[in-house]
């Protein structure tokens, strides 16, 4: 049994996260809006502000989930100052304490397809995909990994996991998939999508891993994309001819022509994480 750390766990995915969490392990809930959940003990806090953080001081700290963030569509500043200034601050503060496991919640936006103008370099886009971010929020999810990688420079022993995660939908929620037409902003995230449930038994595997020194970005997505026909086919809908420049071959094979665009080759190999729904 491990204490744990949740930030964020007012939310959607923290909430479900923490009353999973509870019944193996000792859960430390910290949310600026106070929750009640069984057998959690809740923090009223926010993780950005310095003066915050003291009220975990009465506690030993084993693995941080990082769920808190401004999201899409945020204030750029408000994007830096705490998803990448208040997570390092965050982290520097666990560190200085003896907590060594760190699992984070980057996103999938971290690449920038918030713009209509954003073109995978290659598909499906692996973990490391670079940013091409226009927006301010894709940037502050890549440069709170940026952090990380700052961090563990440092501090050699600490294991650090980015997961990139998709858009997270209710296990009730039945999506329409995507069928070709015009592109608008945020289109990639509307056919990368995984089930809350999926989400749950991801960050819980990844929390539970053997203790492995070092910075990890993971693509942590559905494996199918939820479009009504194949990739290519809604992709050169919406790229037009700089569709040509991608390698669809991937999308070519038989029983492939629906496959996330993120690659989850990593994140199987590793943590033993394989989605259990699809679209």
């Amino acid at each position: 049994m491990s204490t744990i750390l949740i930030t964020g766990a007012s939310g959607f995915i923290g909430r479900a996260l923490a009353q999973s969490m509870a019944h193996a392990h000792t859960v430390i809930a910290l949310s600026r809006k106070p929750i009640d959940l069984a057998g959690v003990t809740a923090i009223a806090g926010d993780f950005a502000e310095p003066d915050e953080l003291h009220k975990l001081d009465d506690y030993q700290i084993d693995v941080l989930i990082h769920l808190a963030a401004v999201t899409g569509g945020c204030k750029e500043e408000d994007g830096l100052r705490v998803n990448v200034a208040g997570t390092h601050q965050l982290l520097r503060y666990l560190i200085e304490r003896g907590c060594h496991k760190f699992v984070l919640a980057s996103s999938i936006a971290a690449v920038g397809f918030q713009s209509v103008k954003f073109r995978p370099l290659q598909l499906p886009m692996p973990d490391e995909h670079p940013c091409l971010d226009r927006d301010g929020y894709g940037l502050s999810k890549y440069l709170m990994e940026e952090v990380t990688r700052y961090l563990a420079r440092q501090n050699e022993e600490i294991d650090i996991i980015n997961l990139r995660l998709a858009s997270i939908i209710p296990d009730d929620r039945i999506p329409t998939p995507r069928a070709a037409g015009p592109i608008n902003p945020w289109a990639i995230g509307a056919i990368t999508l995984m089930y809350l449930s999926d989400t749950v038994r991801c960050l819980t595997l990844a929390a539970e891993a053997p203790l492995k020194p070092g910075v990890r970005i993971m693509n942590a997505v559905g494996a199918q994309a939820c479009v009504a026909d194949s990739v290519p086919t809604l992709l050169r809908a919406w790229y037009g001819a700089d569709a040509d420049r991608i390698d669809f071959s991937h999308y070519e094979q038989p029983g492939h022509e629906r496959d996330a665009v993120y690659d989850i080759t990593r994140i199987k190999t590793e943590l033993g994480f394989v989605p259990e729904r699809n679209f």
